[in-house]
């Protein structure tokens, strides 16, 4: 460590208090390997109760108020190109306030990409010191970071300089739909956010991200029989077909924009016109005023299509998480990162990526932030998921420094660099 520790009050204890965090690797390992086998799937409810359970009874000993939030329900479209509503498991705030001026809100999910039904249920060792399971990196083995890092911070002089709150969501992986509003309300009064997502396998950390959209378009026909009346039907599908080739047509009109027609279903028989049929796609886009761009280019297409006879057009969606271009702010929170790994000797790098997370919801609220704090790991939302098992101490390390750094004013010009954005 660096002379950057001997700028912390009391550099001896707060030395002491990150040592700590190599002696429980051990602990933190197994209990990765016990989170990984229970299957806590987006729409799993049962799975990420059980899985908030075992984040409560870890988060015990911090002497925090343990909180569940209760979230709206969504809506989707069905099978039947039908609008339904979706309830969702609370979210889990974590929170310990002393009065602090500095506040820090840290992030995260407890759902993953594996339905119950996935035959990817536990985890396992592949090769020395790397564990593949679902969630291992994606993300609670972020969570254990999250949480290892407030303990040791907790356990340090500088504890009671910092107001802190956890919100560990059930539906990030979906988009954060029902979550979304609640990272927004906590972002408006927190001064830095710190969200635990997977760093790339070498540490490399995300910087500016793109934004994200989910859609699906739903085109209802008449049915008739293929043969006695084929003319008297209105094919779905095939309207449909000429919809996705002018939605695919929109990749590259504006910088970075990107249009994915992913899901297609329509028809029942080969012998019947098909009277219905949809398609789920996203959209990837680099500029924050791309949005107002693509909703009225997608209205204007839903309209044009709209006015062929017999066809009635309906589109559903929006954008869920928007771009995260760098702030000054966020600029300079990334150099403060920096400095506490180099103070651990870690390098931490940055680079932009097209994927999305809570980390763009924070920074839409205007907070900055640092997203991929969690373990170093790779492959994720397949079952080659890997973490790095050395890097949860790592990574605790990392995140327990930051956090002292930030009570001890280390990060004070982000906090007036946000409080300044705030103000404007």
């Amino acid at each position: 460590m660096t002379d950057f520790m001997d700028t912390l009050p009391a550099p001896h204890q707060c030395r002491d208090a990150l040592a700590r965090i190599d002696g429980r690797e051990g602990e933190l390992i197994d209990t990765l390997i016990a989170w990984s086998a229970v299957n806590s799937g987006s729409r799993n409810s049962e799975g990420i109760a059980v899985m908030d359970g075992l984040v409560r009874t870890h988060a015990g000993d911090l002497g925090a108020e343990l909180t569940a939030v209760s979230l709206r329900d969504t809506e989707t479209v069905n099978a039947l190109g039908q609008v339904e509503r979706v309830p969702n498991a609370p979210a889990l705030s974590i929170a310990k306030r002393s009065g602090a001026n500095r506040r820090v809100l840290l992030t995260g999910h407890l759902d993953t990409v594996f339905p119950k039904e996935d035959s990817f249920q536990s985890a396992r060792w592949t090769g020395d010191g790397i564990l593949n399971g679902p969630g291992v990196a994606d993300m609670k083995g972020g969570i254990l970071v999250m949480l290892e890092a407030l303990r040791a911070f907790e356990e340090s002089p500088l504890a009671g300089r910092l107001d802190w709150e956890v919100i560990l969501s059930p539906d990030e992986e979906t988009g954060s739909l029902a979550s979304a509003p609640l990272l927004a309300d906590r972002a408006k009064t927190a001064d830095i956010g710190l969200t635990y997502e997977p760093a790339l396998a070498d540490g490399t950390l995300a910087g500016a991200r793109k934004g994200s959209g989910n859609y699906t378009l739903v085109v209802e026909g008449r049915s008739a029989h293929a043969g006695r009346e084929f003319h008297s039907g209105r094919n779905a599908v095939v309207h449909l077909s000429r919809i996705v080739a002018d939605l695919a047509a929109l990749t590259g009109a504006r910088d970075g924009l990107t249009v994915n027609p992913a899901v297609i279903h329509g028809g029942s028989a080969p012998n019947v016109v098909p009277d219905l049929a949809w398609c789920r796609f996203n959209v990837r886009l680099e500029q924050s005023d791309d949005a107002g761009w693509l909703a009225a280019t997608l209205s204007d297409l839903v309209r044009r299509h709209e006015q062929e006879d017999g066809f009635h057009v309906r589109l559903h969606g929006g954008v869920n998480r928007p771009p995260k271009p760098l702030s000054q702010a966020n600029r300079l929170l990334m150099d403060r990162v920096r400095d506490c790994g180099a103070a651990l000797g870690i390098g931490i790098d940055y680079k932009p990526t097209g994927g999305c997370c809570e980390g763009n919801n924070l920074a839409a609220a205007g907070l900055p932030n640092v997203d991929t704090l969690g373990v170093r790991g790779g492959k994720i939302h397949s079952h080659d998921e890997f973490m790095i098992a050395a890097s949860l101490t790592e990574r605790a390390r990392l995140s327990a420094l930051i956090l002292m750094a930030i009570a001890a004013g280390r990060f004070d010009d982000v906090l007036q660099e946000r409080r300044t954005d705030s103000a404007a």
